[in-house]
């Protein structure tokens, strides 16, 4: 989905390797969007995954699977990178502190808010794998 050999597909690769954060935007049952800042791990290709607290945001995903990820861009309107997909909730997926990628991409992370990576996974328990299909930006 991602077509690295382009200018505009290597850069929505970089982020999705190296950024911390995306926002992921899901919708309410009501129809309101709802943005949040999300900790994920891409697969090279078409999938990425993020760990959740149960709540709002499940529910959102399992009433509507639809959402958005978007990276901030560069502060002037450039390096707009939105993907679109469709989420599942995965309840057989190891926890975060069981995925090697996930530990080394954010351990530091997960010990600057408090946590453990045990305590994180207890927290952030519900695992949503992301399925990409949609690419847009400049």
């Amino acid at each position: 989905m991602i077509d690295e050999a382009t200018e505009f597909g290597a850069r929505a690769a970089r982020h999705l390797r190296e950024e911390v954060v995306v926002w992921l935007t899901s919708v309410t049952p009501g129809g309101a969007p709802m943005p949040r800042p999300v900790w994920f791990l891409w697969d090279g290709a078409d999938t990425v995954d993020l760990y959740s607290m149960p709540g709002a945001r499940t529910r959102n995903l399992e009433a509507n699977p639809r959402v958005s990820l978007n990276f901030g861009g560069d502060g002037r309107g450039g390096d707009i990178v939105v993907l679109s997909g469709r989420a599942e909730l995965r309840p057989e997926a190891p926890p975060a502190h069981a995925v090697p990628a996930y530990r080394e991409k954010y351990d530091a992370h997960i010990a600057r808010i408090g946590h453990t990576p045990e305590s994180f996974s207890e927290r952030y328990s519900v695992p949503v794998r992301i399925r990409l299909t949609k690419l847009a930006g400049h």
